[in-house]
């Protein structure tokens, strides 16, 4: 895990450095800034030494202190600027998650049981329409219906009379305003996983095992369940670490225009004002959540496949 984000940050790093103009570009067009003052503030934020310098010093201060340098424009450690924002794209990415899977799995099974049926062929039709429409499109989509509707916030985590709720209130306030943000989110994993749910069982159901426990005469009921969509959850669960990952990126458009204060409208932010940091910490910590999405899923594929931990043995 640790080359692999060693790796990720490097290359940022670099990609930063190889654009032209830094946080201070825009400062030093101001004719009322001084050139000792861009140089003052050049020196202050590190930023007149060489970049691998300046990566190998943000590296060791990493390491060696937790401290993951101060947001130019904000002001702040970065950590401080990040955490929370993490957190709100964090429990959005698993709310969306969380609709894949469960919709995900029962409706590519019955897909596959019911193959070549009304059901299958509906179940296709809207994997296919999951898939090709873009979520930026979706976002915007959803967000007139609750303009012209009123059923759902028009954006935001909370309500303005959110610190007057009381606890369960509260709760129901924030549940309120993920739902739209979640479905937006979910909507392209869970065509996915639906119609990969249905093709790895499809597979399943032709091995020769389970056609040897139907010609014991087991339910297909018990066949389907027990047999087959046991082994063919594990292509899926293997790409559980996957779907959080491209969750948490996918997060980031869907969050700024659903106005969800997230890690997407910091990072945007902090691209669009080179904010070097900043943009590290950001790409630092979804590059943290999929690589963790990934050792995930390695566990409960051991846990889901045994014969996993035999071999491993």
């Amino acid at each position: 895990m640790i080359p692999v984000l060693l790796g990720i940050s490097f290359l940022t790093f670099l990609l930063i450095h190889l654009a032209p103009g830094d946080f201070l570009s825009q400062v030093e067009i101001n004719p009322q800034v001084s050139p000792e003052t861009i140089a003052s503030m050049r020196e202050r934020f590190g930023l007149d030494k060489p970049w691998p310098v300046q990566y190998l010093l943000w590296i060791k201060n990493i390491f060696l202190k937790l401290d993951f340098g101060e947001s130019f424009s904000r002001h702040q450690p970065v950590f401080q600027v990040l955490a929370p924002a993490a957190m709100n794209s964090l429990g959005l990415a698993l709310a969306a998650a969380l609709v894949t899977w469960v919709l995900a799995l029962p409706l590519g099974i019955l897909a596959a049981v019911k193959q070549h049926s009304w059901v299958d062929r509906v179940a296709s039709l809207v994997a296919v329409l999951g898939i090709s429409v873009p979520e930026v499109f979706l976002a915007l989509l959803v967000l007139f219906m609750a303009a012209k509707t009123g059923w759902f916030p028009l954006g935001g985590m909370v309500s303005l009379d959110h610190d007057s709720l009381s606890w369960g209130g509260k709760v129901l306030d924030r549940l309120h305003h993920l739902i739209l943000p979640a479905l937006v989110l979910a909507t392209v994993p869970l065509a996915s996983r639906t119609r990969q749910m249905r093709a790895s069982l499809l597979e399943v159901l032709r091995a020769e095992y389970v056609t040897t426990a139907r010609a014991k005469g087991l339910p297909e009921s018990r066949v389907v369940v027990k047999h087959a969509v046991r082994n063919a959850l594990n292509p899926l669960v293997t790409l559980f670490g996957y779907t959080l990952g491209g969750l948490l990126s996918g997060a980031f458009l869907v969050e700024v225009i659903l106005s969800w204060p997230g890690l997407g409208r910091v990072t945007i932010d902090a691209l669009l004002t080179r904010d070097l940091y900043l943009i590290m910490g950001s790409v630092l910590m979804a590059s943290s959540v999929l690589v963790l999405g990934n050792l995930v899923a390695d566990l409960l594929l051991l846990v889901v496949d045994p014969r996993l931990r035999t071999e491993g043995a």
